[in-house]
């Protein structure tokens, strides 16, 4: 079997699925979930996430800059792919998903109760990469819920149930499953 050349673009998979929280100049929160997130640095201990511009999420971020970033499990599939379409400058994504926004210990923005792990950032830095923003932020707080926590504060992966995302099959999985396509909550093929 051969190989077909293709076009360059971001067939990287999987890719973490995050839900990122942010405030906008009112105090009123917001969610977005994205793919494009990774660990950028150890000491001291950063995240990068990329936002397009256009993004209502990209003008929070920028004006707090501050965000969290959570860690849906896979139950929370269906309320993660809704936030991913649907905007937040019409939609209250805490109602659309029922669920709960928790104040967090040092930035404006909210964790997402149901979520098993969230990290407070600071915005370092923002660099502009094209079609995204890339924004580095310092992990400032860190929370894990005690029933996915081995000894020593190890996170018991079986019991998180972490999500990824595959962006060339446009799809959710799990550890071993897919659980839905991008879009479907809304019926898009």
């Amino acid at each position: 079997m051969g190989r077909k050349s293709l076009s360059p673009t971001t067939l990287l998979f999987p890719t973490p699925v995050v839900l990122v929280t942010c405030v906008d100049g009112k105090g009123k929160p917001n969610i977005i979930t994205l793919a494009w997130a990774g660990v950028v640095n150890s000491e001291p201990p950063m995240i990068g996430i990329s936002i397009r511009p256009e993004r209502y999420s990209h003008g929070c971020i920028k004006g707090t800059m501050e965000f969290v970033v959570n860690l849906p499990s896979e139950e929370m599939v269906r309320g993660v792919d809704a936030c991913g379409v649907v905007s937040g400058r019409e939609t209250d994504k805490f109602d659309l998903t029922g669920w709960k926004a928790v104040p967090a210990e040092k930035v404006k923005a909210p964790l997402i109760d149901e979520c098993p792990v969230q990290m407070e950032c600071k915005v370092k830095q923002i660099i502009s990469l094209g079609s995204h923003d890339l924004f580095l932020g310092e992990i400032i707080a860190l929370h894990v819920k005690e029933e996915v926590q081995k000894e020593r504060g190890q996170i018991d992966i079986p019991k998180a149930l972490p999500l990824a995302y595959c962006p060339g099959a446009r799809e959710y999985w799990s550890l071993g499953k897919p659980l839905g396509h991008y879009g479907f909550t809304k019926g898009k093929p």
